[in-house]
């Protein structure tokens, strides 16, 4: 047993030393996923804070005057640009001067005296439709404090008086999109440092010594699997200290849970990264393949669009895509303590995509091996 011990040791530090003797290896592994952190983290971002509307006023009483200093001031509106007519409405729609424009009826101020909402009509341009949408519901609740709606007559229900976000209170875009880049980060660096692994060999000319070397196929597969599994658990370690310390980000769950569940994700993620690597003959096969689930995998996750919005052969795939679940656990420690019954359910299939990942790249891997 200890001569077994001994052999796989040797093992896993010849993929130590493999990985880290470089030291521009060792900089590539840490410095730019946390580059890509900050930079998409800033750049991936929903918010609105810098919106150009184009406002006609046909209405010269106290309400319009009201809505006009209130729309102004608001905090993602950058300019408020006075037209006088329909055709410099037009005008600065089509020439990508504004991003939306805002027509007050003649009558405005007499049916907010009245008590009546006021119907606004709203333009916005489509050609940005993702910021045309997030400004749409910002001047939406603007205007329902003001009992005015566009182009529907709703206005805010007397029966909600008080509006609260539970988790993130001011809506800080960041705070949902770090642990999820954090998390999409992990998985590209774990699978790419496994799919490498034994396509690196190969073109080495080294993978031929280990069919001849006094060690198992299943250390083979261990000592393949744990630098990447080791190194896995240290970069998410720094992206969750990323996260608390640089953007600030409230963790208020359990830190043990996490790991536990970094931990079964990682090793569901070594274990496709290892099939990637057996049926790959190069190291640019090795990355290709690596590409070509991330990406798939990415979209399926839930990361930018809901899973419930996808047609029901992508939200079945999608329960078999493991960064599903990890960012599940990733957004829920950092904003919410998620009990134990909830980890459980996410930790599951976890656990049985490790065990079926890890299976099969055995498999993958003993058949090279003979």
């Amino acid at each position: 047993m200890s001569l077994w011990l001994s052999t796989l040791l040797a093992l896993i530090r010849k993929e130590f030393q493999s990985i880290l003797r470089d030291p521009k290896t060792r900089v590539v592994l840490v410095v730019p996923p946390l580059v890509q952190l900050f930079i998409f983290s800033f750049a991936a971002t929903l918010d609105l804070s810098h919106a150009r509307i184009a406002l006609y006023n046909r209405d010269q009483g106290a309400w319009s005057v009201q809505l006009m200093e209130r729309l102004a001031h608001a905090s993602f509106v950058a300019s408020v640009d006075r037209v006088d007519s329909p055709a410099q409405l037009q005008s600065a729609l089509d020439e990508r001067h504004d991003l939306a424009a805002l027509v007050i009826p003649a009558d405005a101020s007499r049916l907010h005296r009245r008590g009546e909402p006021v119907p606004l009509q709203l333009l916005i341009d489509g050609r940005r439709a993702n910021s045309g949408g997030i400004l749409l519901v910002y001047l939406d609740s603007l205007l329902s404090l003001e009992n005015a709606s566009v182009d529907r007559g709703a206005h805010l229900d007397d029966e909600l008086s008080t509006l609260r976000f539970r988790y993130n209170p001011n809506l800080i875009y960041r705070w949902f999109i770090v642990p999820g880049v954090g998390g999409i980060l992990v998985t590209f660096v774990t699978m790419l440092l496994t799919a490498l692994s034994i396509a690196r060999e190969r073109e080495l000319g080294t993978f031929d010594q280990l069919l001849v070397a006094p060690c198992t196929a299943t250390q083979i597969i261990i000592a393949k699997v744990a630098p990447a599994l080791l190194l896995g658990l240290l970069l998410g370690l720094i992206m969750v200290a990323a996260g608390v310390i640089v953007f600030a980000i409230p963790f208020v769950g359990s830190l043990p849970a996490l790991m536990l569940s970094l931990f079964l994700y990682i090793l569901s993620v070594v274990g496709i990264g290892l099939m990637i690597s057996a049926v790959c003959a190069t190291q640019q096969q090795a990355m290709l393949g690596t590409f070509s689930f991330v990406v798939p995998s990415v979209l399926m996750s839930g990361f930018a669009t809901p899973i419930e919005n996808m047609p029901p052969l992508l939200q079945a795939l999608s329960r078999i895509m493991p960064l599903r679940y990890d960012l599940l656990v990733l957004q829920g420690s950092f904003l919410k303590d998620l009990p134990r019954s909830v980890l459980i359910h996410l930790d599951l299939p976890l656990l049985l995509i490790a065990v079926l990942t890890l299976a099969l790249a055995t498999w993958f891997v003993r058949g090279r091996l003979q």
